[in-house]
């Protein structure tokens, strides 16, 4: 998230949240709580004995709204009227930065089944059995 996020901002020159009056906590806040709802949505989707990909879609949608509400609670929280901490979230949403939370999500969330479905295991040399002193 934190890659894309500058990345855009980056090529685009434009700032993530562009809002006078806004401290840092609204944007820290949104990550905060996209990290916890893509982990709790992870974590759920690869319960199964054989995790389905489209835990990644929910992964993605369940980061995206988290972001969305983290920042309109930071924004809130830190003195922001109702109308300026919405029309926060409304030029995040159709901007490019949920998209970029999601598409993060995504990745990631897609990544992480992959290595369930796989068995994936850390890597074992050959002396490094139980027998090894």
């Amino acid at each position: 998230m934190i890659f894309g996020l500058g990345m855009m901002s980056l090529a685009t020159n434009t700032d993530v949240i562009d809002t006078r009056g806004l401290t840092a906590v609204p944007g820290a806040l949104g990550i905060a709580f996209a990290t916890g709802a893509f982990a709790v949505a992870l974590g759920v989707g690869l319960r199964p004995r054989h995790p389905s990909f489209f835990t990644a879609l929910w992964a993605a949608l369940a980061a995206a709204l988290a972001y969305l509400a983290g920042v309109w609670i930071g924004a809130v929280g830190t003195g922001a009227d109702l109308a300026l901490a919405t029309s926060v979230i409304g030029r995040l949403a159709i901007g490019w930065a949920a998209p970029v939370v999601a598409l993060g999500g995504a990745i990631a969330a897609w990544g992480g089944v992959a290595v369930a479905r796989t068995g994936a295991r850390p890597p074992h040399w050959p002396w490094e059995g139980d027998d090894a002193e």
